[in-house]
């Protein structure tokens, strides 16, 4: 194999990166060149992305790539889903992305049922009922009036936009669609019904483009600015969970993954999506994946809980690490307390800290009285949670569970790794920590028939990188507190 390198922007809601990927005799190897801060800014009651902010962020990418005297082979760009960009007729950007956690979507699905009932926008889409869903946004945004959407010729999902700007070119990639509620898994095409009925023109999306294509060049500008040239913009998979779902390391097409990061989501891929009245009932989302799989999944409020947490804490001027969390966590009494991470109170509350308290109070137990306490409960609570995911998951796969893969940043918290294995009785394989950024940059070498296949991919992902394996451990208690957590029930959709 020849010696090539991969330029991946992998961006997400708290912080965003530049990778660069190097392919070269059966291995794949990463490379930070840029970090940067990401969030959700305020204005007036409503919740943006900062888009432009971000491109700059790629261009200064490209800057320092170009600096390092490399010039990639291509450049590919993964997100978080179901947030959208406006854009006019004229193909100019009518405003900021709205942000997956504002709240004027509260409210938006139960509305949106009275229309088309839930079941029918289940059958239709296969896709697990959120409220910030892209088809709750856009009603949402259409009954408040919001200009940028009711005017917009165009909605570019947040991979697609940013790939937009950098090359004038428009697409709508596959598996970032997925995530939008709008889309039937089965033909991989728009339901032109959903659409209308939330409020706008049928055809405002573009129909979906399998991942591996090429966008197109960067701009003859931006190609001069950065001094990286006119190098291709691939589409990877957008979408950061499929991205990272590449990049699981097995050998079989049986296997259930656990991508930790913000989000925790636990699923499987399989070749069909899987829409019956149990996958329906236990809200299990069909998304896309690479080479035309879906993964069948279900989305778990993950590290934002802690994250969220740690920000009043810095604000009172305590700055924990994650070596001393791990150890606060580690030297706190077990199973004091627990919280369902999927309750609408930990959403977008405006102190983590409190909607804990809260929680505990409207579940009878006592709230954790340290800072050590809240990060074990935290833990504790999302292990549980997993298996309470995880047994859902294995009564609905066409094939048995024996192990489960844990990729993304979750991947490197050995402690909560144990307790996942603990809870769920399951074998826990952890890593790459990098899931995402890998997977990113190995669709660009299937892009560009470097690598033949998402097959032989995961092969040169298992010989580059070292995972771990963790096994069940202290089942009794684990049980016993399973048991206990079993009663908490979340107050939203589940």
């Amino acid at each position: 194999m020849k010696h090539s390198n991969f330029l991946a922007f992998d961006l997400g809601a708290t912080s965003g990166r530049t990778l660069l990927g190097t392919l070269c005799d059966g291995r794949v190897e990463i490379e930070e060149l840029t970090r940067f801060s990401n969030g959700i800014t305020a204005v007036n009651g409503k919740y943006y992305w900062n888009i432009l902010g971000l491109y700059e962020h790629i261009v200064e990418g490209l800057t320092v790539c170009a600096k390092r005297g490399i010039r990639p082979d291509s450049v590919g760009i993964d997100t978080w889903g179901v947030d959208v960009v406006p854009i006019g007729s004229d193909g100019s950007l009518l405003g900021m992305p709205r942000a997956y956690r504002d709240p004027y979507t509260n409210g938006a699905p139960e509305e949106f049922f009275e229309l088309i009932p839930r079941n029918q926008v289940y059958n239709k889409t296969g896709i697990q009922v959120m409220n910030f869903n892209t088809l709750f946004q856009i009603y949402a945004a259409v009954k408040e009036g919001y200009s940028p959407i009711v005017q917009a010729d165009r909605l570019l999902f947040m991979p697609d936009a940013l790939s937009y700007m950098l090359t004038g070119k428009q697409i709508c990639e596959y598996t970032i669609a997925s995530t939008s509620q709008c889309l039937d898994p089965r033909t991989q095409k728009w339901d032109r019904e959903l659409l209308t009925t939330a409020g706008v023109k049928g055809d405002i999306l573009l129909e979906p483009t399998l991942p591996g294509c090429v966008i197109g060049k960067i701009n003859p500008t931006i190609a001069t600015q950065t001094g990286i040239g006119e190098v291709d913009v691939v589409a990877v998979a957008g979408h950061d969970t499929a991205s990272a779902v590449m990049a699981v390391p097995v050998e079989t097409e049986n296997f259930a993954y656990l991508s930790s990061g913000t989000w925790s989501l636990m699923g499987i891929e399989t070749r069909t999506p899987i829409i019956t009245e149990e996958s329906m009932r236990q809200n299990f989302t069909n998304e896309g994946g690479v080479e035309g799989t879906t993964r069948f999944l279900k989305n778990i409020c993950g590290m934002w809980i802690l994250e969220q947490c740690r920000k009043e804490w810095s604000r009172q001027g305590k700055e924990y690490s994650y070596p001393e969390i791990v150890a606060m966590a580690e030297g706190a009494e077990p199973f004091q307390c627990f919280i369902n991470p999927d309750d609408a109170v930990f959403a977008n509350p405006d102190s983590m800290l409190a909607a804990i308290d809260t929680f505990c109070a409207q579940t009878g137990q006592a709230a954790p009285k340290s800072d050590k306490q809240i990060i074990r409960t935290i833990f504790e609570s999302l292990a549980l949670r997993y298996r309470q995911v995880l047994e859902i998951l294995e009564s609905m796969a066409p094939f048995a569970i024996d192990t489960l893969n844990i990729i993304g940043g979750g991947s490197k918290n050995a402690l909560l790794n144990q307790y996942t294995a603990n809870a769920t009785g399951k074998r826990v394989v952890a890593g790459p920590s990098e899931a995402t950024a890998i997977g990113n940059i190995m669709m660009q070498a299937v892009g560009a028939g470097i690598v033949g296949s998402v097959a032989e991919a995961r092969a040169i992902i298992r010989n580059s990188i070292t995972t771990e394996t963790f096994t069940p451990q202290n089942s009794e208690a684990w049980s016993e507190a399973y048991s206990r957590f079993q009663t908490l029930k979340p107050t939203k959709y589940e």
